[in-house]
């Protein structure tokens, strides 16, 4: 009997990667849930939703139907100047649209694995356990604390992965992610200028989507942390990318944060204690450099 696990925010990066993952196993029914045309070209033998999941009562009806066993959420809206200047927007997809997941999940006894961020720390003492305690400093991290104190209180069974910096490539990806962005950008010749006080443990994409197959397999209930080895700047990290591609670093200067107006703050430095992740999750520990080449040879191989 084939398990029912439902994905929302199936469009986007993580979401394409998890019905990439989900669809190829033969144990598992997958329905996907986006807004709009599926971009997905790779995947085969899934059922795709066009919702947008601020429609309530249409996602609700739809989940209640499907009464899947897993449903694994990655819509989010993560544009973090547009969830400072648009809060009401932010609330309605990170917050609202999670309260009908979560009173679905309730209903039908579900296993929700939701996404997170290290932006509901504020970057005073970084890197961060599951235990520290959240304090975010932009609308962003407190629309995301405010989904997982959602979670918390709800009596399901959940799983929180909390992420940083995720990039990765998928098919038609609707937008950039700081990875595709720095190498398109040397490549084309283009100065590109990068903050050296902030810091970091990029994520790819394909960790975070084996990170929820792995909670799922492990039965693996609570909050984890999900991201890459190393703590490096921003601009450490730009200067990696150009490494791995083999492009000209003089086109990437840098800069202190103060430098730029944006409408949100950011975290100086978060990075993850990833221990309970590798004991509980079972999930390897892997250096950014090392992710790169992979992300790389995905690339060669499209």
């Amino acid at each position: 009997m084939k398990e029912k696990i439902v994905i929302t925010g199936s469009n986007g990066l993580l979401g394409q990667k998890l019905v990439n993952l989900f669809s190829n196993k033969d144990n598992f029914e997958v329905i996907a849930i986006s807004r709009g045309q599926n971009r997905n070209e790779t995947a085969k033998k899934y059922t795709y939703y066009n919702i947008d999941i601020t429609n309530y009562k249409k996602l609700s009806n739809l989940l209640n139907e499907v009464n899947p066993t897993y449903i694994i959420n990655c819509a989010a809206m993560t544009n973090v100047d547009q969830c400072e200047t648009e809060r009401e927007k932010c609330d309605a997809v990170n917050v609202e649209a999670l309260k009908t997941i979560v009173e679905v999940v309730k209903n039908n006894k579900s296993h929700l694995i939701h996404i997170s961020t290290d932006f509901i720390f504020d970057g005073e003492n970084g890197p961060y356990s599951e235990e520290d305690k959240p304090n975010p400093i932009n609308y962003y991290g407190l629309s995301k604390l405010k989904g997982e104190q959602l979670i918390k209180q709800a009596s399901i069974n959940y799983t929180i992965l909390r992420t940083i910096l995720v990039y990765g490539i998928v098919d038609n990806m609707s937008k950039n992610n700081i990875v595709s962005w720095i190498k398109n950008s040397v490549e084309n010749k283009q100065t590109i200028t990068m903050v050296n006080d902030q810091f970091r443990m990029p994520t790819l994409v394909d960790d975070l989507a084996e990170a929820c197959y792995l909670a799922i397999q492990n039965m693996a209930y609570g909050v984890f942390n999900v991201s890459s080895s190393k703590l490096i700047s921003i601009y450490e990290l730009s200067l990696l990318v150009a490494d791995a591609f083999n492009l000209d670093k003089s086109y990437i200067k840098s800069i202190p944060t103060s430098q730029l107006s944006q409408p949100a703050k950011r975290p100086s430095k978060t990075g993850f204690d990833l221990e309970k992740s590798r004991q509980i999750l079972k999930l390897p520990i892997v250096s950014f450099e090392d992710r790169l080449q992979v992300f790389k040879n995905q690339l060669i191989n499209l």
